[in-house]
């Protein structure tokens, strides 16, 4: 199978198993917005995303790193695996020690302990699932992601409507389905098998840990840069208008969850790769579909945030509706920044995706002490956009000499206009239909598909080829 239909192949099964999962996740929008007040639902978001930046911290990055080394070849996968779980479990003792930290902040108060299990169910479960997927075991990777998802969606049923549990209620369902589904890979993967005491090995650990230990301040910048902002309206303005801010969060989210998936596949696709020229050639052509892709999902969402937020918000959450049209547009520049960054994973430069995140976290931070007193949750939302804008550029700077590929600078610059014109229009129709400013953002569309026109009917002819002559292995987008 050539590096193209194993790239699809991937991506197919990872969006059978990770989209469709999170597609779940994303209609329960409704039934938190309709048990959780708009301050109950900013406290639980709060604590999620303090989640998200301890889980790397904890763990020492090595989900990453045991992905990586063990995607490599089948050599020294056992060794890669006993050595991460050694990190882990040394990281993890270290993180309980330190938890007490955590009653300091206020935002946390009750919500330690849910917060301390949050992390370590989460890295648990992380590197039990990134070992069998680097390994090849991808349907069951995707597999696993489905049952996450439904335990998840049953235990909120739970604990939310019926058992009235709140904030703890949202937070324990998502521990104990990482918990129950970590179990379940390490069973029925027979990882016990994968871990073999004789094999730890401090080199081994070290080589690691020079690959994972760049991640992780990069992971605390990119956090920084899209979630910090939450902390900040709630500080600045109030829990409520965080709360509006952080439902909004939740359309944009549908285009992560996307590129989330493909990051995984094209990183499995192309960590083998050792040829340049074809490794150039392979970042080329996929580059100039996810920029057609990525810039016209986004569209759409724009497009169609109103109604969508119509149908998933409860009543007291429908006035967070605008601020989706420019986090979908800083959602974007996320989606692009984070394939430029698989880039620095391939040739693993992870250093250079610590300093650029940097860039981002710190002007993320300055322009959100300056806007938010004057724009509230608004002014979050372009610090969010510029950061991301500002990281991308850096980006397509850096990764020049890395890997030579055609960046497609004209088209991504046309794209922008566009893409911001029609953000702005959305944002200035008010949510009425029809609407003087309807026409521009009808027209804004328009040129964004105009621009990617013929992109799209390459797309369609490669993709509609390979269904119908798969035994052909020549085929490339």
């Amino acid at each position: 199978m050539n590096r193209y239909k194993q790239l699809l192949s991937n991506t197919a099964v990872f969006t059978a198993g990770k989209f469709i999962s999170k597609m779940l996740v994303f209609f329960m929008v409704r039934l938190y917005t309709a048990n959780l007040s708009t301050a109950e639902y900013s406290t639980a978001d709060l604590i999620t995303n303090m989640a998200n930046l301890l889980i790397p911290l904890a763990c020492l990055g090595i989900g990453e790193g045991v992905f990586r080394k063990a995607a490599e070849g089948a050599e020294n996968r056992e060794q890669f695996f006993t050595n991460g779980i050694v990190i882990l479990m040394v990281g993890s003792a270290g993180f309980l020690a330190l938890s007490p930290l955590l009653g300091l902040v206020s935002f946390f108060d009750g919500y330690v302990w849910l917060l301390v299990l949050y992390v370590i169910t989460s890295n648990v479960h992380t590197v039990c699932s990134q070992y069998l997927c680097a390994c090849g075991h991808v349907r069951l990777y995707a597999i696993q992601g489905i049952v996450n998802t439904a335990l998840t969606i049953l235990l909120n049923i739970l604990f939310l409507p019926v058992l009235d549990l709140g904030v703890t209620g949202y937070v324990l369902s998502i521990l104990l389905a990482d918990g129950l589904v970590a179990i379940f890979l390490f069973f029925y993967g027979r990882l016990w098998r994968a871990f073999k005491v004789k094999l730890v090995s401090w080199p081994v650990m070290k080589q690691m840990l020079s690959f994972c230990l760049p991640l992780i301040p990069t992971t605390v910048f990119w956090w920084v840069t899209g979630v910090s902002d939450r902390y900040l309206v709630a500080g600045m303005c109030s829990s409520e208008a965080n709360g509006l801010y952080a439902a909004a969060y939740k359309i944009p989210n549908l285009l992560i969850y996307a590129v989330s998936i493909f990051d995984s596949a094209f990183k499995l696709s192309v960590a083998p790769e050792k040829d340049g020229s074809a490794r150039t050639s392979f970042f080329s052509r996929v580059w100039r579909n996810y920029i057609t892709v990525t810039f016209l999902g986004g569209a759409v969402l724009i497009l169609c945030c109103k109604p969508i937020a119509d149908v998933l918000f409860a009543d007291g959450y429908r006035s967070a509706w605008i601020y989706i049209p420019l986090l979908t547009a800083a959602t974007i520049f996320t989606a692009l920044d984070t394939f430029l960054g698989s880039v620095y994973f391939t040739c693993q430069r992870t250093m250079y995706s610590l300093w650029t995140a940097f860039v981002g976290a710190v002007l993320n931070i300055v322009l959100n002490i300056i806007m938010i007193p004057y724009w509230g949750a608004m002014g979050a939302a372009v610090a969010t956009f510029v950061s991301y804008y500002v990281v991308f550029f850096v980006r397509l700077q850096t990764i020049r000499h890395m890997i030579p590929f055609r960046q497609e600078r004209l088209r991504c610059v046309i794209n922008t206009a566009w893409l911001l014109a029609l953000t702005v229009s959305v944002s200035m129709t008010g949510g009425h239909y029809p609407g003087f400013w309807w026409f521009f953002a009808g027209l804004s569309a328009v040129g964004l598909l105009l621009c990617n026109l013929s992109d799209v009917g390459r797309i369609v002819r490669v993709g509609l080829r390979m269904i119908r002559r798969p035994q052909n292995d020549t085929d490339e987008p």
